[in-house]
């Protein structure tokens, strides 16, 4: 199908998998705005600091305040999203996130850089709702699957080569470095909009909501986020994923430090964890997802998180199998990042799948937009959560950390009692049968 003209897709039927100009215009969105992720999110404070004068007590508190309130945004942006549809909805938060950027060298006071940060936030954390309901959009199926490992691959990528942007950045001259850096992010987040803007949209005819036996719904039956909380299977795989989503925190907040102060790994070499782990999704990502969802997304996702938990108690065992010693140190550090990032690889595919493919047509935004919400969630009470362990005992956070993982892989495999055939595997599901039993 050309790229040329809205696809109009009849009710009922699905919609022809997108042309290649709609994937490279896509990944090419993806792979802009995770760039500017990478260069911002290493340098927040470093970055607001240098642009407001602010003190970094003020800056914090406001940060906090701001993605609070951008989190409450979150049930707003899953209705825009029904509303208007994931792509509209899209070139609205990166443009917004554009607008952002550049008003940053012009917030000189508190309520100003509060307004600033409040826009950047809205537009960083409806990002993904909006990039995963346009996917849906405009593929079904394994072809759905496939453009959701690129996205994640190229947004890995992006978020890598970002990172090395935002080191050049602490070289260059002060203030005039991040004048750079804030016009370089706008311009990228601008980039991106006007190439999803690029991307046709979809027209769908409206039809009334069905039942996930396919039956319509009786009279009085639940609409918008009565129907979201309703539906128990995706509150399931919802629940999991904020269990599993500490995990991936873990690498961010807790590594670091357990590696330098624990195990005794030089500052410069715990930087090296995060390297690897990158550039392992970036170019992996996709032919493991190629792997991992020929078979039962819930059943191999389970299995990343189990992954995960071998990894927190090889973590756990590192200082007291090495006794400190350098020889090897390195080496077993690394052997242990790769365990995790095999846990990373293996769960993310088919856990993001599940959001996705689960999600109705008619409320996709809705659905998405409450499953982000276990990450905004997790990401909101993890700095807290797991500097707590980190004051403890080493051993307790691993303990935690796997504890909750095995939970959320453990509900996995529960939900795949009652999730539909088609949400569980890529095949198609045969007449009459609801769900895997």
């Amino acid at each position: 199908m050309e790229d040329t003209a809205a696809h109009r897709v009849a009710p009922g039927s699905p919609p022809a998998g997108p042309g290649v100009r709609t994937r490279r215009r896509l990944v090419a969105a993806s792979l802009v705005s995770s760039i500017g992720d990478g260069m911002y999110v290493p340098l927040t404070m470093l970055f607001v600091h240098s642009l407001t004068g602010l003190s970094l007590t003020s800056i914090g508190a406001g940060l906090t305040v701001a993605g609070l309130c951008a989190l409450a945004f979150m049930p707003a942006a899953g209705v825009l999203i029904d509303r208007f549809s994931g792509r509209q909805v899209l070139i609205g938060v990166l443009a917004l996130r554009a607008v952002g950027f550049a008003a940053y060298p012009l917030a000189r006071s508190y309520p100003a850089f509060l307004a600033v940060a409040l826009v950047v936030a809205v537009g960083m954390w409806a990002s993904a709702p909006g990039q995963h309901a346009l996917i849906g959009e405009i593929a079904r199926g394994a072809e759905r699957d496939r453009l959701l490992a690129w996205d994640r691959s190229l947004r890995n990528a992006g978020m890598g080569f970002g990172s090395l942007a935002a080191a050049a950045m602490l070289a260059w001259n002060g203030r005039a470095g991040f004048l750079g850096a804030a016009m370089a992010l706008a311009m990228l987040f601008a980039v991106a909009a006007v190439l999803v803007s690029r991307i046709p949209a979809v027209h769908r005819e409206p039809r009334p909501p069905r039942t996930r036996s396919g039956a319509q719904p009786p009279q009085g039956a639940p609409g918008g986020y009565r129907q979201v909380l309703a539906d128990r299977p995706y509150l399931l795989i919802t629940a999991a994923n904020f269990l599993i989503a500490f995990g991936y925190t873990a690498q961010a907040i807790a590594l670091p430090v357990f590696l330098t102060r624990d195990v005794g790994l030089p500052d410069a070499l715990a930087g090296g964890v995060f390297a690897l782990n990158t550039v392992l999704v970036a170019t992996l990502g996709v032919p493991v997802a190629r792997l991992t969802l020929r078979g039962r997304r819930t059943r191999t996702a389970a299995f990343g998180a189990f992954v995960f938990a071998l990894s927190f108690a090889a973590f756990a065992a590192l200082p007291h199998l090495l006794g400190g010693r350098p020889a090897g140190l390195l080496v077993a550090v690394l052997a242990v990042a790769v365990l995790y990032t095999a846990g990373e690889l293996v769960h993310s595919a088919p856990s993001q799948s599940l959001s996705v493919q689960a999600a109705p047509d008619r409320l996709r935004g809705r659905y998405l937009a409450t499953y982000q919400l276990s990450w905004s969630a997790c990401r909101t009470i993890a700095p807290v959560l797991l500097g707590f362990l980190l004051d403890a005992e080493p051993w307790h956070l691993w303990t935690v950390l796997a504890l909750l993982v095995l939970t959320g892989a453990a509900i996995l495999l529960y939900a795949e009692r009652v999730l539909p055939v088609p949400v569980v595997r890529s095949a198609p599901a045969p007449a009459g049968v609801r769900a895997v039993r």
